[in-house]
């Protein structure tokens, strides 16, 4: 049986990292390529992590796309800093310098001729603003075919959201509101497309307790890994205590235990306007997207563990 292609669009926060760890300890997936956008991150060194945890397990050979996307509305520069401490790490120090990153293939271009090359539809995880993918739809969207389904970490439906800014209400989730344009057009489409929003993340925080059980069981390279980018959110901004959640790593393990998620298929829209830019919007006259609104917290954290201690 062959393993199910799967293309990731991230944009470099250490929640990105994480997912794409967790990818990398999956039988059933095999990934045929990232993007990275400069969206909770700065491009250069996001896209030196993201190199090196591929190095790290021995799979550099798997392209990585640079997209220079500018989304309306920027993520804080403190959160954009954040990858920058993971390539000070001495197990990524170890590892071998990344290649410039300005070679790397524009992120469109990558993403259209992955998909055209697979032998079989192709799943999309993007746990950053959907960006790239619109853009490559439109620009080629012979694509469409060939997409299995799109996994998003995006959205909030029936709780707030986590933008917190000048002239607007708090209801968006930042993945949507960085590019909320992009995030209409998405929906409009009428894609196969998960949402994995605030409403399934905020049930599953990355507790003191969690991180624990992590360092008592068995080290491998993906459970260190994961222990030290953990670690560096403990004074996550603004809070300076530990509320920081599960937010892209909970979206890739759908991949694998879909059955630890409440799913609804719903019908939503995406405000582009203040005061509500980037909501998604539950209603009638809306588009059909799946939604994860509950999660089983326990058999998510057991697979997280086990998962995380296989490689």
């Amino acid at each position: 049986m062959h393993k199910k292609p799967l293309f990731m669009e991230h944009d470099g926060a250490i929640d990105d990292l994480l997912a794409q760890l967790l990818i990398l300890t999956m039988d059933q997936y095999e990934l045929i390529g990232i993007n990275v956008s400069p969206a909770d991150c700065y491009i250069g060194p996001a896209m030196e992590s993201t190199w090196k945890i591929l190095k790290a397990f021995g799979k550099e050979n798997i392209e990585i796309g640079r997209s220079d996307a500018s989304g309306t509305n920027d993520f804080p520069a403190a959160w954009r800093a954040k990858t920058a401490i993971i390539n000070g790490l001495p197990a990524i120090l170890r590892l071998p310098e990344a290649p410039e990153t300005w070679s790397a293939p524009e992120a469109s271009d990558l993403l259209a001729r992955k998909l055209l090359e697979s032998k079989h539809p192709v799943t999309i995880l993007m746990t950053g603003p959907c960006t790239n993918l619109v853009k490559t739809l439109e620009q080629t969207p012979e694509i469409r075919e060939k997409i299995e389904s799109i996994i998003w970490m995006g959205g909030a439906f029936r709780t707030g959201g986590n933008v917190q800014t000048f002239e607007h209400n708090g209801s968006a989730e930042w993945n949507v509101y960085w590019d909320p344009e992009s995030s209409r057009r998405l929906l409009e489409m009428e894609l196969p497309i998960t949402c994995i929003p605030l409403d399934a993340t905020d049930k599953v925080p990355v507790t003191m307790e969690f991180l624990k059980d992590l360092s008592r069981g068995k080290q491998t390279l993906a459970s260190e890994l994961a222990g030290q980018f953990w670690a560096l959110t403990i004074d996550t901004i603004p809070g300076y205590h530990y509320t920081y959640f599960m937010w892209d790593i909970l979206a890739a393990s759908y991949l694998e235990i879909p059955e630890a998620f409440r799913v609804e298929e719903i019908k939503a829209s995406v405000s582009t306007r203040p005061p509500n830019a980037g909501q998604t919007i539950e209603n009638a006259s809306g588009k059909n997207i799946k939604v994860a609104f509950e999660i089983d917290k326990e058999a998510f954290y057991s697979y997280l563990l086990k998962q995380l201690s296989k490689t």
